[in-house]
């Protein structure tokens, strides 16, 4: 857990509610931060305590951290004799597949995709273009570099290409950071002006106004389709993780047949994007009915007020229980390739 991501809160507080479920499953459980190191179970329950904050970290106060997080995984005694390495890391090294290709190395059995899975679910950009050769719907899109001052676009082209009101992300995003919609010209003039200085590429993707869904993957399985309704206009990072900032329905109320659509969908993206152990899929439904792939998460967040959990303890799936079963998904690929 932790990082030096954007995302270190979230991970954090994943990570100290998993280790608290994996105990309660009957394993013996270290808690890591990357750039600390074993963490105290004084320092564990600080988190549980502190939960999310409401806004990420500042960039400075990363800044602090170790740069070279992986000291945590490679040097400490402890960790020689572990059976498993449980991720509950977000955003940066930890999701993108840097993290799990050095536990590769190590030949070391740890939950969740690889690093082929991570790498194509974190990019959005490359993730659309799998699902839409896939035949998976998505929205359309434009992609621009930053660091291509020439082939910038502006206001006009976005707008012609894509209509108002637009979505701009950075591909690498997670958590809704870096993500704004823009519903006008001079809205999106701004998003324009501030993506230029995420150091990301950017996506500017149609808005299809709609519902809501998410839906749960765990080994070949589904959850069922939860719905989600923010206090603000789009889900942000305040409303993901601010209790009572959105209602987060599961079962969603909607008809069988869509649900089974959105299941099925969920499943394709899973295996399309090659992730395994487990994963979180988002769509909008229009006003048509017709469902569109927003994005997929190859390591969903895992704090108490987290969709994947939700959507298990809909199945009659306990926190404890889900962590267990990711954990013995990953451990019996371990020994079947041993």
């Amino acid at each position: 857990m932790g990082g030096t991501s954007d995302e270190r809160d979230v991970s954090l507080a994943s990570g100290v509610e998993v280790a608290r479920a994996l105990r309660a499953a009957g394993h013996e459980v270290l808690a890591v931060d990357t750039t600390r190191g074993v963490l105290s179970g004084d320092e564990e329950a600080r988190l549980l305590e502190g939960g999310v904050r409401v806004a990420p970290p500042a960039s400075g106060e990363l800044d602090t951290l170790d740069e070279g997080q992986t000291v945590a995984l490679t040097r400490e005694p402890s960790l020689e004799s572990v059976d498993l390495f449980f991720l509950a890391l977000h955003g940066g090294s930890g999701e993108d597949g840097t993290i799990q290709a050095l536990l590769d190395v190590a030949r070391v059995a740890y939950t969740g995709s690889d690093r082929l899975g991570c790498s194509l679910a974190m990019d959005k950009e490359v993730t659309k273009r799998l699902l839409r050769d896939g035949g998976i719907p998505t929205p359309d899109w434009i992609s621009h570099d930053p660091a291509d001052a020439l082939a910038w676009p502006g206001v006009d082209e976005v707008r012609s290409v894509l209509g108002l009101p637009v979505i701009v992300k950075a591909a690498g995003g997670g958590s809704s950071l870096r993500l704004v919609l823009a519903h006008d010209t001079e809205e999106l003039a701004a998003a324009l002006e501030e993506s230029a200085g995420w150091g990301d590429l950017v996506l500017f993707e149609r808005y299809h106004e709609g519902r809501e869904f998410t839906v749960g993957v765990v080994g070949d399985d589904t959850f069922p389709v939860g719905e989600i309704v923010p206090e603000h206009e789009i889900f942000d990072y305040e409303c993901k993780y601010q209790p009572g900032k959105a209602q987060e329905i599961f079962p969603a109320d909607i008809p069988e047949d869509l649900s089974d659509r959105l299941r099925a969908l969920a499943l394709r993206v899973h295996r399309a994007l090659r992730m395994r152990d487990f994963s979180r899929v988002d769509f909008i439904v229009d006003e048509e009915g017709r469902a569109w792939c927003l994005e997929a998460n190859a390591l969903p967040g895992m704090t108490a007020n987290s969709l994947l959990p939700k959507a298990a303890a809909a199945a009659g799936v306990s926190f404890p229980e889900l962590c267990d079963r990711i954990a013995r998904l990953a451990r019996e690929r371990k020994e079947a390739h041993s």
